[in-house]
């Protein structure tokens, strides 16, 4: 076990030596001037994905700029979803406003904070988002694992409520205006895309 635990953290430290987790720096202005689009589903079909229940309640669409990465393979949840992604867009994927913002993501929340505001409150809670993915399928998990900070993605895909046969269950929101709490996208991800 101590020897497993120095082989990870020796590959962690040569990543993050090497660059390979470097953010990505696209420069000021706004990269992404759309809302995702979402589309409520009434009776959608429920499916199995990995032991679970899969019940798709809206079509969703995101171009988004990626503020934040984080990886999880401890808790019920990772077993569906091991990268959480906080997305912006607006004024939100703009790197002048975000740099005077501090984001980070923890325990899958995440969280933000700001000696100033650059933008309006507001605008940072309903431009910008803690996404758990769940992907499709191999070749978005691989996609999801090669994306970075600062660049911009595509997807598509469900906003889903995942039921285990214990009871267990977890539901995604489904507006852009909710904060705290129960207010993040749990997205089952049929198609990823790195764009820059």
């Amino acid at each position: 076990m101590k020897k497993l635990l120095i082989i990870i953290f020796v590959v962690m430290l040569v990543r993050e030596l090497s660059g390979v987790n470097s953010p990505v720096v696209l420069g000021p202005g706004i990269k992404v001037t759309d809302a995702p689009v979402q589309i409520d589903l009434k009776q959608a079909k429920p499916f199995q994905h990995e032991g679970y229940q899969i019940t798709p309640l809206a079509e969703f669409k995101l171009k988004g700029k990626i503020l934040s990465r984080e990886d999880y393979s401890l808790g019920r949840e990772s077993d569906l979803s091991p990268i959480d992604l906080a997305l912006g867009w607006g004024t939100m994927s703009d790197e002048a406003v975000l740099d005077k913002i501090d984001i980070s993501q923890s325990g899958r929340w995440y969280r933000w904070h700001v000696e100033e505001f650059p933008i309006p409150r507001k605008d940072i809670e309903t431009q910008s988002a803690n996404m758990h993915m769940i992907p499709a399928n191999d070749l978005v998990e691989d996609l999801l694992e090669a994306s970075k900070q600062g660049q911009i993605i595509e997807l598509s895909g469900f906003l889903i409520r995942a039921k285990a046969d214990d009871g267990w269950n977890w539901q995604s929101s489904l507006t852009r205006n909710d904060t705290g709490a129960q207010a993040c996208e749990v997205v089952y991800v049929e198609s990823f895309q790195l764009i820059n």
